[in-house]
C-alpha cells in the first residue's frame, strides 16, 4: 500500500498503548496482557493469543487491535479458556494460511465455525445453544468491522456502550486517518482533541459550534475518552 509511511502498511505499525486499547476496546488491561504474553506452565510454553512485535515498550498494532476486539466476543459472553482458543486459533491459522486470521474476511465468512467447531470439542460441554449464542456474538462483533478489498480490516468502530446490539457507530479507529487515534466517523476530528478542550473549560455547546458537529457525537466522543472499568 502506497501511503505516507512508504511500503509499510500503517495497520501493522505499533501504534498503540495497552491502556490505550483497554480504553478503546472497552477491555481491561489486564486482560489484554495476558492474551499478548507467553504463557509458561513448567517445561510447557504457550503462545500468546494476539502476536505483537518484540518492541519495548510493548506497542499494539491496529491489526492487534481487530483481533482483540474479535476475542473479545468470547471473553464477554463465555467463560474463556486460553490454551484451548490458542489450539483453536492454530487450526485456523494452519488452515487459511493466515498469520492474523482475526483480523481477515475469511475468518467471519469461513472460519467462525471452524473455530466454534473446534473450541467446543475442547472443553467438550458446549450445547447448541451455546454455540449459536458464541457464533451470534462474533457476528455482533463483525459488524463493527469494514475490511478492503484483500479481505484485511481497514476500519473499527468499537462499541461505546454496554449494550452491544444496535450500538451506533459514532467513533471509528482507522490507520490511515489521524495517525490511527479514535476520531469521530466521517469527520477525522479526535476524540483527545475534544476531551483536552473540554477539560481546558470549553464546553460541549462551544465544541459542537467550532466542528459544526452534533452534540450528542461531542459528548460521545469525549465519553470514549474515560478510564475503562476493570
Amino acid at each position: 500500500m502506497n501511503n505516507l509511511y512508504g511500503e509499510v502498511d500503517p495497520r501493522d505499525i505499533p501504534a498503540y498503548s495497552i491502556s490505550d486499547a483497554a480504553k478503546y476496546l472497552r477491555i481491561p488491561a489486564g486482560t489484554i496482557r495476558s492474551w499478548i504474553a507467553t504463557i509458561s506452565n513448567g517445561s510447557q510454553f504457550s503462545k500468546p493469543l494476539i502476536l505483537t512485535q518484540d518492541i519495548k515498550p510493548k506497542l499494539l498494532s491496529f491489526i492487534n487491535l481487530v483481533e482483540i476486539h474479535v476475542l473479545r466476543a468470547i471473553r464477554k459472553h463465555h467463560q474463556m479458556q486460553r490454551d484451548k482458543v490458542r489450539i483453536a486459533l492454530d487450526e485456523i491459522e494452519d488452515q487459511f494460511q493466515l498469520s492474523h486470521p482475526l483480523a481477515h474476511k475469511k475468518f467471519q465468512s469461513h472460519g467462525v465455525d471452524l473455530f466454534i467447531e473446534k473450541y467446543s470439542s475442547l472443553i467438550n460441554n458446549a450445547s447448541e445453544y451455546w454455540r449459536i449464542d458464541l457464533k451470534n456474538t462474533f457476528n455482533t462483533h463483525f459488524q463493527r468491522i469494514e475490511f478492503d478489498k484483500n479481505g484485511l480490516a481497514i476500519k473499527l468502530f468499537p462499541f461505546t456502550c454496554s449494550q452491544e446490539q444496535d450500538n451506533p457507530r459514532i467513533v471509528v479507529i482507522d490507520p490511515r486517518i489521524a495517525f490511527g487515534r479514535l476520531v469521530i466517523a466521517d469527520t477525522g476530528i479526535p476524540t483527545t482533541v475534544l476531551a483536552e478542550r473540554l477539560k481546558a473549560g470549553e464546553s460541549i455547546e462551544d465544541l459542537a459550534f467550532d466542528y459544526k458537529c452534533d452534540r450528542l457525537k461531542i459528548e460521545e466522543a469525549i465519553r470514549c475518552e474515560l478510564p475503562v472499568v476493570a
